[in-house]
């Protein structure tokens, strides 16, 4: 009887991307194999706080540092770091060889649950339904979730549905959201044992 040693996955993924417009200065930097420390300004706090349950829950160490003209209102801050984010995910993953591809999480909060699931496709999509009760959260208008989101969605090339399937409080809804989007996002990146140096599609490429 033989066994085998599982030495082919690869060194830590990591990324460092910078965004720099006439509306907001921002750098990512991230390990995806991390252990969920977190470095966060962007001058919302709830939106931190936010980008802190990423980090935690989806096992990523992330920094992200961002100056944009909140005296406009959080819009263009909040869309970059999503775009920024997303540049910064598709170029740490790499060619996608031995990861499991497919993510999905459930994630209660006392009276909310929402289910995230995300597909490392390539092609980028966004499903979102999450019926927020209120329109601020903080100083975080709830309606820049979607904006965050589709940023991600769009240049880390994944196809995302998010669903709040129920919720009173805007704050509950929205931080199951993030931290189910955080532990579908950690199950797609992991390695698969049985899979290793191969591409997770029939088409050979993702």
């Amino acid at each position: 009887m033989t066994t085998s040693t599982i030495t082919s996955i690869p060194a830590p993924r990591t990324a460092e991307v910078s965004r720099n417009t006439a509306e907001t200065k921002i750098t990512v930097k991230l390990n995806l194999d991390g252990t969920g420390q977190a470095r966060l300004h962007t001058g919302i706090g709830f939106f931190d706080h936010m980008l802190d349950q990423i980090a935690r829950h989806g096992m990523i160490d992330l920094d992200i540092q961002a100056d944009g003209d909140l005296h406009i209102d959080g819009h263009h801050t909040v869309e970059d770091v999503g775009i920024a984010f997303g540049q910064a995910v598709h170029k740490a993953v790499g060619d996608k060889k031995g990861i499991r591809r497919y993510g999905h999480a459930y994630v209660p909060l006392d009276e909310a649950l929402s289910r995230v699931v995300i597909d490392l496709s390539g092609r980028p999509g966004l499903i979102m339904n999450v019926p927020f009760k209120s329109g601020i959260i903080g100083t975080f208008d709830s309606q820049l979730a979607h904006e965050f989101f589709q940023g991600f969605v769009n240049h880390a090339f994944v196809t995302l549905h998010i669903d709040n399937l129920r919720g009173e409080n805007a704050h509950h809804q929205a931080e199951t959201v993030f931290k189910a989007f955080a532990r579908a996002l950690r199950a797609a990146l992991e390695f698969d044992a049985r899979a290793l140096g191969t591409i997770p599609s029939t088409k050979g490429s993702l």
